[in-house]
C-alpha cells in the first residue's frame, strides 16, 4: 500500500500524551507503520560516558504510530485524511477535506 504520509509533511497528533501538538515528519518506517515527528514523543536515553562523548541524559524523538497522526490541512490548519487520485495521468495525493492536491 502506498504511504499516505511522507517525510516533510506537517502533521497533528490525534491521541496520546502529545495530543494536539503539531510537527514535521523527519523519518518514516513503512514496514512498521511508524514515523518520527520533530518535537513529538520525546524520550530520555541515559548514555554511558565514552572517549568521544560525555555521558548523561539525552532527549530524543521516538517513533509514533502512523494511525495516531493526521495530515494538517494547509488552508485552515485542521486535520484531514489523504487520498489518491489521477491528474493528467499521474497519481497524486490530495487532502480529502478540501480536495486540494498535496505537494510531494
Amino acid at each position: 500500500m502506498a504511504a499516505r504520509l511522507k517525510k516533510g509533511d506537517k502533521v497533528i497528533v490525534l491521541t496520546g500524551k502529545d495530543k494536539g501538538k503539531t510537527g514535521d515528519i523527519t523519518l518514516v518506517d513503512p514496514k512498521k507503520n511508524k514515523a518520527i515527528v520533530s518535537g513529538i514523543n520525546m524520550i530520555v536515553r541515559h548514555t554511558k560516558q565514552t572517549q568521544n562523548s560525555a555521558g548523561g541524559k539525552v532527549r530524543k524523538e521516538a517513533f509514533i504510530e502512523m494511525s495516531n497522526l493526521a495530515y494538517l490541512e494547509p488552508k485552515d490548519g485542521k486535520p484531514t485524511r489523504i487520498g489518491f487520485k489521477f491528474v493528467d495521468g499521474k497519481k497524486v495525493r490530495y487532502a480529502k477535506r478540501s480536495g486540494e492536491v498535496v505537494n510531494g
